[in-house]
């Protein structure tokens, strides 16, 4: 199966993918504005990473230049972008096109199954550090690429066998999972606990660790998110729950979430899209919900205090 592939945007996520899948010579075509059209006819998208660097001649078009001829839409935007987004991409998805949307968290798998159907969403995960420079160049921070992905329903697809061959010819390690809610679920235990309370701390994992309560607090809960996915029909292996016991009692751990570094530069957060999102299946699961509660105010306090220009300034 031949797949013409659209990606939306060329920033860190979408560029790093679309472009290593164009330069092994993928049907690939990036949705973008106007600015960063200009920029790829002058410069070509460039890379830089330490599996090798690329400067690609790539297609671009703008929105009003979409046909409905793609096999896969690559989304890849933060979740308080993903109305825009839709927006962007719904003339490519009015024919056969499935997207592959690769956002942190669930809400996004809802909403794009109530507009598409279930069967044109392939729900994804990365894990990469990417990001795009002010210069154009799209720059990997970390030694790791991984693409997992997959049906639904659990089944092996044409679309999704044809994508992971033109991704194994990358470099990017490419995996096709049987379950990949469960995946995205796992994902969100993790990346709501860190985010929830590293928020709430204003202070990384190893900071909270040494705190005479700290470990513990982070404990309960990470075991109440496990319990929240374990009702939602996806709970945790014990080799996870392991593996995340043993990080919260790392005093000299520097980790933090990419949520807790935005709020401290004063930028958008996906407060609903996470926090938000786990307080309302914590409350659907019959479970307490005072952690949740705490951490989705503190983090929506912030968004209105930043709204109304109230943030302390930075020198």
């Amino acid at each position: 199966m031949s797949l013409r592939i659209l990606v939306l945007g060329a920033g860190g996520t979408g560029g790093f993918f679309g472009g290593r899948l164009a330069q092994a010579g993928a049907d690939v075509t990036f949705l973008v504005r106007e600015k960063r059209k200009a920029q790829l006819a002058e410069k070509g998208l460039r890379i830089e990473s330490p599996f090798g660097n690329a400067s690609l001649a790539v297609q671009a078009k703008l929105q009003p230049d979409i046909q409905p001829d793609y096999d896969i839409v690559l989304l890849t935007c933060k979740a308080y972008d993903l109305p825009a987004a839709i927006e962007s991409i719904r003339p490519a998805m009015s024919g056969t096109a499935a997207v592959l949307p690769l956002l942190n968290g669930l809400a996004h798998v809802e909403q794009l199954n109530r507009l598409f159907g279930r069967h044109s969403v392939v729900p994804g995960t990365a894990r990469i550090q990417v990001t795009l420079g002010a210069d154009g160049v799209v720059r990997q921070l970390n030694d790791w690429q991984t693409l997992t992905f997959g049906e639904q329903d659990g089944g092996t697809s044409e679309r999704v066998q044809a994508l992971k061959a033109l991704l194994d010819k990358t470099g990017v390690e490419a995996k096709i999972s049987p379950n990949i809610l469960r995946e995205l679920w796992l994902k969100l235990v993790h990346l709501s606990t860190v985010a929830g309370m590293t928020c709430l701390m204003r202070a990384n994992l190893g900071e909270i660790a040494r705190t005479a309560e700290g470990s513990t607090l982070l404990a309960a809960f990470f075991d109440l998110n496990a319990r929240i996915a374990a009702r939602a029909g996806h709970a945790p292996d014990e080799k996870f729950v392991d593996t995340y016991r043993a990080l919260f009692r790392q005093r000299d751990s520097m980790y933090e979430a990419s949520m807790l570094r935005d709020l401290e530069k004063g930028g958008r957060i996906e407060a609903d899209h996470i926090l938000g999102f786990m307080l309302e299946k914590c409350r659907e699961a019959g479970l307490p919900d005072s952690l949740h509660l705490a951490a989705y105010t503190h983090v929506k306090a912030y968004e209105e205090r930043r709204e109304a220009g109230r943030l302390p300034r930075t020198s």
